[in-house]
């Protein structure tokens, strides 16, 4: 019997992908090169990277890493922010058939030290900005060469000098550092263009991103994700977006903004690769905290599609710059990383005429799993249906499929699922089913039509008293009072109910007291779902990505 989400689907999304339409991803980065190479790849600080030109410089890139003695399989990482020698460096590793490992730039040494130590990485590409935490742990790693990049450096003759010089000098975002042995990646660049590259041509069982988790659930472990698992889930994408895609007048290159980090799951897939796959072009952003430099890059843009964190449409539409971007070109907004508030979605909605069409995804499923249909006119507070291709399955603890409107582990089965994590037999065995489904371990309820409410993380579960109580129905709620910007919900211990709901909040209003949010909960959650502690903050501490850090408010919550 066909799954019951089948009959949501929009019209012309097919159940199935066909994983032959393209085996690897250097086969689609080539064909996507060929086929529009004269068409603008990128756009970054104001000028345009063309298809063509990522393919000669990733050409000459990939000539170079062979010619340093790597042997095919080896580990290379790329600690860059969105910055046009991303794509570069992840196109010259693959072409030249080693294995990316991609880098929060935003790593600290101790964390750094661990990704690049059990990745076993022999060679890091690294903007100079941060290249004085890679100098702490040097001695740390497996690392034996080192690529030094900087924010102008492609951006051509004065322009690169200038934005080097303000960078360096004037707005001083390069810390001293010393490491002689390191090549800079303008003369890799060169010295390639005068060798010829040996294609790799890798297969689709083979390796391709390493794909660390936030550590989230414990230690970070490597995501061993293929070119197969990779392409499946761009093909998966595509096929879904085709809704949308279709009311783009005819002719116009897709143009999607990539203010989601590029080394984060989330961005490499959804607006690299798959970017790549349709030919469009993406908007850099380098700094997605620096919101007036966001606005002003999109000032006069005509774009299509913006994939973001609710952290990130909550704080764009609060702006007072918002009015300043031209959004009535926007046909698909794309939510994922963390659930979407309703008070989020009803204002993006508003300001913009484009509903956010909330996903699902995992480090560990390349990412996506679910997403609302790109076709809807509003949000429904689900995270929608399941890519063609993928099953669903919902379990309780002891492993059994729960009846259909009951919560339960969700467990995803499908070609974008990873092969494991790297070198952890033990972790991919508690996670994998023995008839490969993989337990994501969030909690999920399928409704009636097939689409999927995630409830939250088990971790993240909150038991007061026998009852259990999950953070985000807290939050959603939080966050649709007035005067509220935003706020995150952890469990804390408690003598007598064993945990007690805490809530720190970030005010908007700081005439809004502790008082008038008890008052609203009052009326809004059921009693042992009421924060018993309330906390007020400037500010909440987030990834990289945009997503709230619960652990560290558990960490330190006291009652």
């Amino acid at each position: 019997m066909d799954p019951v989400w089948l009959k949501q689907y929009p019209a012309g999304v097919p159940a199935q992908i066909e994983p032959s339409a393209c085996a690897t991803l250097v086969a689609l980065m080539e064909e996507a090169f060929a086929r529009h190479a004269a068409r603008p790849a990128l756009r970054y600080m104001g000028q345009d990277f063309s298809y063509r030109r990522l393919d000669e410089a990733s050409r000459a890139l990939g000539a170079w890493l062979q010619a340093q003695g790597l042997g095919r399989g080896d580990r290379v990482a790329i600690m860059l922010p969105n910055v046009p020698q991303y794509p570069v460096a992840v196109a010259a590793v693959l072409r030249a058939g080693f294995v990316v490992v991609n880098v929060d730039p935003l790593y600290t040494p101790r964390e750094l030290a661990h990704q690049l130590s059990d990745s076993g990485a022999k060679l890091l590409i690294v903007l100079e900005s941060v290249a004085h935490i890679y100098e702490q742990i040097r001695a740390e790693v497996p690392v034996q060469q080192v690529v030094l990049a900087s924010l102008g450096e492609m951006l051509g003759f004065p322009k690169s000098i200038v934005v080097d010089a303000v960078v360096r000098h004037v707005r001083k975002l390069v810390p001293p550092f010393r490491l002689p042995d390191a090549v800079r990646l303008r003369d890799a660049l060169s010295a390639g263009a005068a060798l010829t590259l040996r294609p790799a041509q890798p297969g689709p069982q083979d390796v391709a991103v390493l794909q660390y988790t936030g550590g989230t659930t414990g230690v970070s472990k490597g995501a061993v994700l293929l070119h197969r698992n990779l392409v499946a889930n761009v093909l998966q994408c595509e096929a879904w977006y085709q809704p949308a895609l279709r009311r783009i007048p005819p002719g116009e290159q897709l143009t999607q903004v990539c203010a989601l980090p590029l080394h984060h799951i989330f961005g490499f897939n959804t607006n690299l690769m798959l970017g790549l796959r349709v030919g469009a072009c993406n908007l850099l952003i380098p700094n997605v905290r620096d919101l007036p430099a966001l606005f002003k890059t999109l000032a006069g843009e005509r774009f299509h599609s913006f994939p973001a964190v609710d952290t990130l449409f909550h704080a764009m539409a609060h702006h007072p710059d918002f009015a300043t971007v031209d959004w009535t070109h926007l046909k698909i907004s794309v939510g994922g990383g963390m659930s979407v508030h309703q008070a989020t979605a009803r204002l993006w909605l508003q300001k913009t005429g484009c509903p956010i069409c909330e996903g699902y995804g995992l480090s560990e499923t390349s990412p996506t799993v679910t997403c609302n249909p790109t076709d809807s006119t509003l949000f429904t507070g689900t995270v929608g249906l399941p890519l063609p291709g993928t099953e669903l399955r919902l379990l309780d603890d002891a492993g059994q499929e729960v009846a259909l409107g009951q919560p339960g582990e969700i467990a995803v089965r499908g070609p974008q699922v990873m092969a494991g994590y790297w070198q952890r037999p033990d972790e991919t065995a508690r996670v994998m089913t023995t008839d490969g489904f993989f337990r994501t371990g969030d909690i999920g309820l399928i409704d009636e039509r097939g689409y999927l409410r995630i409830v939250d993380r088990k971790k993240d579960m909150i038991l007061v008293g026998g009852f259990n109580v999950y953070p985000n129905e807290v939050e959603d709620v939080l966050t649709q009072m007035p005067g509220i910007l935003e706020c995150a919900v952890v469990g804390v211990p408690d003598e007598r109910n064993g945990e007690t709901v805490k809530a720190v909040v970030v005010r908007r209003d700081t005439s809004v007291t502790e008082a008038d949010i008890r008052a609203y909960c009052e009326q809004n959650l059921t009693g042992y779902k009421r924060p018993r502690l309330i906390e007020f903050r400037d500010g909440l501490p987030k990834s990289a990505v945009g997503k709230v850090l619960r652990r560290q408010l558990r960490a330190s919550a006291t009652v």
